[in-house]
């Protein structure tokens, strides 16, 4: 038993051609890493906040058109996953303008983009990618256990969640999932916080040295 899981590590370094930073797990292969937003608009809004969301969405445009940065910087962020994770900070003179953090895990791993508006958040891009198998689950593995899938990071079920903040409250929500019925108040206080949280969290990370 000990021997195949090593053996599923050691598969899982040379198949993926990863590193490490510090004790954080960072794929390099971009086949194995959610692409982040660029170049991209938001959804079509529903029509009662369309008003409301325009400003937001310009943002999201105006910064995923930026093509270079004044600075960008980079942090591992440990403990949240099973693999690590790392955040990227990028400004525009001078002024942060978006955090990007990867969460990394066996099964799956998490985008979350962070957009701020006038130094507040304004919108959260969460792309969520579960794994059709383990990272480790080779050919090999596979005909081991009779299976017939192995790993393949393309099989991965989707879900992407929408977040909009206007003057620092989160007012809307959309997820890829849902049937489109409203979220209740509560759900939606639970997540204003959570997401305030986490933005809260990779600030002072980056303070750090």
């Amino acid at each position: 038993m000990k021997n195949k899981y090593l053996q599923g590590i050691f598969i899982l370094f040379i198949t993926i051609n990863s590193v490490y930073a510090g004790n954080t797990f960072i794929p390099q292969n971009d086949t194995v890493r959610i692409k982040e937003s660029r170049n991209e608009e938001d959804i079509e809004p529903n029509e009662y906040l369309k008003d409301r969301l325009k400003p937001i969405q310009a943002n999201f445009k105006r910064i995923n058109s930026i093509t270079k940065w004044t600075s960008i910087k980079k942090k591992s962020i440990e403990g949240e996953s099973t693999e690590g994770g790392e955040a990227t900070y990028y400004y525009k003179n001078k002024r942060l303008e978006k955090i990007m953090a990867r969460h990394y895990g066996e099964t799956g791993q998490v985008l979350i983009e962070y957009y701020l508006l006038n130094g507040n958040l304004s919108f959260v891009f969460e792309k969520d990618y579960k794994y059709n198998r383990p990272l480790f689950y080779d050919k090999k593995t596979m005909k081991e256990n009779n299976d017939t899938e192995a790993f393949d990071f393309e099989k991965s079920v989707i879900t992407e969640t929408r977040n909009y903040f206007e003057k620092g409250s989160l007012i809307h929500i959309v997820n890829s999932q849902d049937c489109g019925a409203p979220f209740s108040g509560q759900y939606m206080e639970e997540e204003d916080k959570s997401m305030k949280d986490d933005f809260r969290r990779l600030l002072k990370l980056e303070k750090e040295k």
